[in-house]
């Protein structure tokens, strides 16, 4: 049977680093076994926020990549203001952290690059792929967002090809995303966001959401949305398994964070209940351990540094993605924040699916009725909290510790298959018809 073509545009592929890059580089790495031959697009000379090259290893042997050159105004950005650099990962100072010159350049970018500063790739991309589909049989052509500009390129695409099948594949909202808020816009900036966004929603042939919340509002703003959840690879989740299940063979008992961490996200709460313990329970202060493996905000590291945690941190900066599923499994509980916002419940952050993997158990915080909880019940693979609760909090990690110096601590894997990478796109492929 000869297989189909899909066209998958994503800014993001490696050496791009994050959890962003992943969801293409694993359906492109399982769709032949689908009856699908993907050809990737993506730019030459992009601007990364982080680089990993384990991800490479993950690339199909005979995978047709094409590349054209992007113009962005991010290095530009970065010289008139470092952190700016945050804006490429969709990071902001917040609050008391906000200088004049980060307040311009927010109003700046979310006023002047609409949808974002990727626009530029649009028009160039528009025109080579429209002489690229006349030269090939394309069956279904993907865009993958953010940045969402590039769904304009889906859009010129659409208009004129209006048979080819497109999909619009959102692995985060585009106006209701927590950060939107903090762009500072205007009326008609922010009408345009949204003008945009619909056209999209109304005309992609099919909206794919990362969660069930996402796909649902997608729906009510006039999508034909389908929830296809990010998954663990099962090649990436079997080889850290080892024997450090319980804890026994290592002196202390560890709570870690893996990847980026900014201020939007930032349990405050967590940190007072895990300095309360370590003031009120000498033998949690001996035997504790918070690890930090990804890029945290300086701003939250020197507050907890100007706590009694100083003394219990292990931060060991960025780190391959290979080196951070390693570093789940040499854990005892493993932490997952979300914004606290009610518009942010539908957001499933993607490395809960690689701490499912591991089998350990799960601290999450963000709003209340957050698919997040959603899944951890079903798996029962921990506990969701909200930004408010802190004695919850404390005696959930207290029974974690106290099963951890029996060496008894729970390994959870039931009903965890459904978020293989394997059979999320064999779910692809059912769709893509």
């Amino acid at each position: 049977m000869e297989q189909k073509k899909i066209l998958i545009i994503t800014y993001y592929w490696p050496p791009a680093g994050g959890p962003g890059v992943q969801r293409w580089l694993k359906f492109a790495k399982y769709l032949p076994e689908f009856g699908w031959n993907p050809v990737i697009y993506t730019p030459e000379n992009p601007s990364y926020p982080l680089l990993d090259e384990s991800l490479m290893k993950d690339i199909p042997q005979h995978l047709e990549i094409v590349k054209t050159k992007i113009w962005e105004p991010y290095q530009l950005a970065e010289k008139l203001n470092k952190s700016n650099k945050k804006f490429k990962a969709g990071q902001f100072d917040v609050g008391k952290n906000q200088s004049w010159k980060s307040k311009l350049s927010i109003w700046v970018r979310g006023n002047f690059f609409i949808p974002d500063a990727r626009v530029f790739w649009v028009k160039p991309s528009i025109k080579f792929l429209e002489q690229y589909l006349i030269e090939n049989k394309i069956d279904v052509v993907v865009t993958s967002g953010p940045p969402h500009s590039l769904h304009m390129i889906g859009l010129g695409l659409k208009k004129k090809f209006p048979e080819m099948k497109w999909i619009a594949d959102f692995r985060d909202p585009w106006t209701e995303i927590s950060y939107y808020k903090h762009l500072k816009l205007t009326k008609s900036s922010d009408r345009k966001h949204r003008q945009l966004e619909s056209s999209v929603f109304k005309t992609a042939d099919i909206t794919l959401a990362t969660s069930y919340t996402d796909a649902e509002n997608f729906r009510k703003a006039g999508a034909n949305a389908i929830c296809i959840t990010n998954g663990f690879d099962e090649s990436d989740a079997s080889a850290p398994r080892i024997e450090t299940a319980n804890g026994q063979d290592r002196k202390s008992f560890t709570l870690s964070y893996i990847g980026v961490l900014e201020q939007l996200r930032n349990p405050e709460n967590l940190w007072n209940v895990l300095d309360e313990l370590i003031t009120e329970n000498k033998d949690f202060a001996e035997q504790f351990t918070l690890k930090f493996a990804g890029r945290i905000d300086d701003k939250i590291l020197q507050s907890i540094e100007n706590s009694n945690l100083k003394n219990c941190i292990l931060n060991l900066g960025y780190i391959s993605h290979d080196k951070a599923v390693e570093e789940m499994a040499h854990s005892d509980l493993l932490l997952i924040t979300n914004f606290p916002n009610e518009s942010s419940k539908g957001i499933i952050p993607g490395k809960i699916f690689e701490y499912l993997a591991t089998g350990k158990q799960i601290i999450s915080f963000g709003p209340d009725e957050a698919d997040v909880s959603r899944i951890l019940a079903e798996t029962a693979s921990g506990k969701h909290f909200s930004y408010k609760d802190s004695k919850v909090i404390k005696d959930f990690i207290l029974e974690q510790f106290e099963q951890w110096k029996k060496g008894d601590l729970l390994e959870n894997t039931q009903n965890i298959e459904q978020f293989s990478r394997r059979n999320l796109t064999r779910k692809l492929a059912e769709i893509l018809g």
